[in-house]
């Protein structure tokens, strides 16, 4: 049953994989568990190094630490599995976190404050006040009613001709209030007009293929 935890290690980390050699911190482990559960769902294999290779886990305080952490600093708390697997006698735990129904799921942070990340390829990063309003208003009965001004029509042009715009740049070409041109890309995310591409500097906006 070893091959199942070596085919994923061979993966290496991904939008729905990711290693740690162990935890030692709730509130780090906190950001990959709600942004598993924010994004995809994925996959966490503790007891292994970034670069594949298999240490084990070295406590069973690990596994307590991360039940705090899905319980006492993920908001609402994170589902998840856990596995054991044996490794050449080394312990391998492997935590299956699905996509969550109650998105989003906020993480603490140090200084106190709760923070929505998602998954990035293999990165976890902070979601931004568009997606929060996207997934508020996913699933509601209530329509999206998008009114054809000049602005909504200046970024189509624009996507037309550009790969990709930030929030900022658009309230600018616009000649609107930030929060305005804010509310234009969350309707036109909800009728799936456009893409959120998050990286780890900046937020780009695209138009869907």
């Amino acid at each position: 049953m070893s091959n199942h935890i070596q085919n994923l290690i061979a993966e290496g980390e991904h939008q729905k994989l990711d290693f740690k050699f162990e935890i030692s911190d709730a509130r780090r482990i906190a950001r990959t568990l709600v942004a598993f559960a924010n994004t995809d769902g994925g996959r966490l294999l503790i007891g292994v190094k970034d670069n594949g290779a298999i240490a084990g886990v070295r406590s069973d305080e690990e596994y307590f630490m991360l039940e705090g952490a899905a319980k006492m600093y993920c908001k609402p708390p994170v589902e998840f599995e856990s596995k054991e697997w044996m490794i050449n006698s080394k312990t391998v735990l492997e935590i299956i976190v699905p996509k969550s129904k109650t998105r989003p799921h906020y993480a603490a942070h140090k200084d106190g404050k709760w923070m929505v990340y998602i998954r990035v390829g293999d990165q976890n990063l902070l979601a931004n006040r568009v997606l929060l309003k996207v997934w508020e208003r996913e699933g509601k009965p209530k329509g999206v009613f998008l009114q054809f001004t000049e602005a909504e029509k200046l970024l189509l042009v624009y996507l037309e001709k550009n790969p990709t715009i930030t929030l900022s740049k658009f309230s600018r070409l616009a000649g609107i209030p930030r929060k305005k041109a804010e509310e234009i890309l969350v309707k036109f995310a909800l009728l799936k007009t456009i893409n959120i591409i998050f990286t780890e500097k900046q937020t780009f906006y695209s138009l869907k293929p």
